[in-house]
């Protein structure tokens, strides 16, 4: 007998087409059988070791979260309900150009220290993997939900070239082109690129073609934090589509969003850039969360130069009171490539999360108020908390536009992503309540997407662009990653003032056919495992 039925669900089955009444069974980690509209048949019920009542809830495929910063949160916290409450089953890690694999004892220092905004300083993980390889493998040791790995342009640099702002020798750029088909080789999914972070915005786009050659070699797709999301957001979105078709690369835009007053109400014209790709041909797709603030490092808000050899270098130039000037006078006067090209706005600058919880008077403030409680200008504030907390805080941008996150996410190609930090003592809500905001909020209030239409963009859609052939569908022989969601109560709780509250109307969540939440409550299963590049 089989080991789960579930009965009586309003199945939306991530194609987009319109929902059915059926009991799905599930044995073995598959969906076994799918018997629609049993009961007013009047056939024979399929029968199980336990059934689930699912009368009044939606059953769909897992949700995909095609942009986590989970890197570390996966290893280091079994619970991981900030995902798995979401509904969410599989994870993409691996952004914006920067991870931990592949890396030396030097690299992993140096990326532990320039990422420890986003995920913590890892004193509490042992790193008994230097490859991507051997990050996977610590993956398949058990997680809450599945992660797929990209491999992180930015660290592949670091490796290869240091942390200089200057072009690869032809022997560096054959090891960077190693590095990237080794960890393709190993299961990596893509590569990402981060090109307003240090080292990666170092890299000239005929480096970044290089590498994604090898990426395509082995099916995958590139995957670019590009180098303006401001003042030249246009141009830098042309340039990464350029770059693909140059590369024959698959295309996914991160966090594609038009931010900054120069581009409210302009996200018609990105979607027309894109629409004029798509019809010659180029394989683009693209993620966005559902929220207006942007979320990064104070750090990531500096000139490249001042990054330039790595966070050592850059505590020695925010140290020195020169240096210091010639920094600022950057961003509030020019509008550094950190920054977007766009000058500081101060006030648009919230700090979420503090390293040291000495600073944490800063934390739910904007740098702009913080200075005016004080006393000091901005930049006297913000430079003090890049010194005193080593580069480790965290914030909000509140620079994004309704208009273009409404608009873009209607688009054909495009696909749910969180882009969650889970760091700070105010982090993002998006990181906790991204999917149940869609399906609330967008989709059941405002009527944005259907619901048939919503669950496509943040499963099969998904699926499709990670080429994974058995998931992101309810079919018979698919992985039984599934969500039971209430589709008149599922709402974010997270919010602004308190993100770190778990979403409603999302009682069951299944990966690999195993309940990780079960009535509402994370369980104690770690069912997650790595999902792996499916060879061509």
């Amino acid at each position: 007998m089989e080991e789960l039925v579930i009965r009586d669900a309003d199945v939306v089955d991530g194609s987009g087409a319109d929902a059915y009444r059926a009991d799905v069974v599930v044995d073995g980690g598959r969906i076994v059988s799918i018997v629609k509209e049993a009961a007013a048949a009047g056939c024979q019920r399929p029968k199980a070791r336990r059934e689930l009542d699912a009368d009044g809830l939606v059953l769909s495929p897992g949700f995909i979260d095609m942009h986590a910063h989970s890197d570390l949160a996966l290893l280091r916290d079994p619970d991981h309900s900030a995902k798995a409450a979401q509904g969410v089953t599989l994870e993409v890690i691996g952004q914006d150009g920067l991870s931990y694999a592949p890396v030396d004892d030097r690299t992993l220092g140096e990326v532990r220290r320039a990422i420890a905004g986003w995920n913590g300083p890892g004193d509490d993980v042992d790193f008994d993997w230097r490859s991507v390889g051997e990050y996977l493998d610590r993956l398949d040791r058990g997680i809450a939900v599945n992660a797929a790995y990209l491999v992180p342009q930015g660290t592949v640099r670091a490796l290869a070239v240091g942390w200089d702002d200057r072009e690869a020798t032809e022997a560096e750029l054959e090891h960077m082109r190693r590095l990237v088909a080794e960890g393709m080789e190993q299961g990596a999914v893509g590569m990402s690129s981060g090109l307003t972070y240090t080292p990666g915005m170092y890299a000239k786009d005929a480096e970044l073609t290089e590498l994604c050659r090898v990426v395509a070699s082995y099916g995958g797709y590139y995957c670019p934090h590009h180098r303006s999301y401001g003042a030249g957001a246009l141009q830098a979105y042309e340039e990464m589509v350029e770059l693909a078709r140059e590369a024959d690369c698959p295309l996914h835009l991160a966090h594609a969003t038009m931010n900054f007053g120069v581009n409210k109400g302009r996200a018609p014209e990105l979607l027309t850039l894109l629409d004029g790709a798509l019809a010659a041909g180029a394989d683009i797709t693209l993620d966005t969360y559902p929220y207006t603030p942007g979320c990064t490092t104070l750090v990531a808000l500096l000139p490249s130069w001042a990054g330039e050899g790595g966070p050592d270098r850059i505590m020695k130039r925010l140290a020195d009171d020169d240096t210091a000037e010639r920094i600022r006078h950057h961003m509030e006067e020019i509008g550094s490539d950190g920054s977007h090209g766009v000058p500081m706005e101060w006030e648009t600058i919230e700090i979420s999360g503090t390293g040291d919880p000495a600073l944490a008077e800063y934390v739910g403030r904007t740098v702009l108020e913080s200075a005016r409680l004080r006393g000091e200008t901005p930049w006297t504030v913000a430079r003090h908390l890049l010194l005193a907390d080593r580069l480790a805080p965290t914030i909000l941008q509140h620079v994004g536009h309704e208009e273009n996150v409404r608009a873009i996410m209607r688009h054909r190609v495009h696909t749910g992503g969180s882009d969650g930090i889970l760091q700070g003592a105010k982090p993002h809500p998006r990181a906790y309540g991204t999917f149940p905001h869609y399906l609330g909020h967008y989709v059941r209030e405002l009527g944005v997407l259907p619901l048939e239409e919503c669950v496509a963009h943040l499963t099969s859609r998904p699926a499709a662009r990670l080429r994974l052939p058995d998931r992101g569908l309810v079919r018979e022989g698919y992985r039984a990653d599934l969500v039971l969601f209430d589709p008149a109560t599922v709402a974010a709780g997270s919010t602004y003032e308190n993100p770190r509250v778990l979403p409603t109307g999302i009682p069951h969540v299944l990966v690999d056919g195993r309940f990780v939440m079960e009535d509402g409550r994370r369980t104690d299963v770690l069912a997650g495992r790595s999902v792996r590049r499916v060879p061509r």
